[in-house]
């Protein structure tokens, strides 16, 4: 049991956290980038958002960028073996606006706002864990 604390506190330290809040583009813009940079390491993460022609990648290769320089210079790890472990986003605020219509109605508009959140973590190789074998 103590093992299993230890190992989970162990984890908690080798992790990476910045949060981008009040991002112009609801949750459901945000969410099919966010699955495809997780797993991926920070340079090929930060490639691909350069490529994608969605507008709100370039907030969250920002994001990504912060919490690669807070790994660097507030926890020493090394950049290049940096990779994105969780990536998620959060509801905000929504801001509500009317647009005039026909005789003397109006339609709503909505503008989601939302939190981004990226997690990075320092892989860690074991002679255990490279080629799968139990000795």
């Amino acid at each position: 049991m103590n093992k299993q604390k230890q190992n989970i506190k162990n984890n908690e330290l080798k992790q990476v956290r910045s949060v981008n809040k009040n991002v112009r583009s609801s949750t459901r813009k945000l969410k099919p980038i966010l699955k495809s940079i997780v797993g991926k390491n920070v340079n090929i993460a930060i490639r691909d958002l350069n490529f994608s022609e969605k507008r709100i990648s370039q907030e969250i290769k920002k994001t990504i960028s912060s919490a690669v320089a807070n790994a660097e210079n507030n926890f020493q790890y090394d950049i290049d073996k940096l990779f994105v472990k969780e990536a998620y986003c959060g509801k905000q605020i929504i801001m509500k606006r009317f647009r005039a219509r026909a005789k003397g109605r109006a339609a709503p508009i909505l503008k989601p706002y939302s939190n981004v959140t990226i997690i990075l973590m320092e892989k860690s190789r074991n002679k255990g864990e490279e080629h799968g074998s139990k000795s």
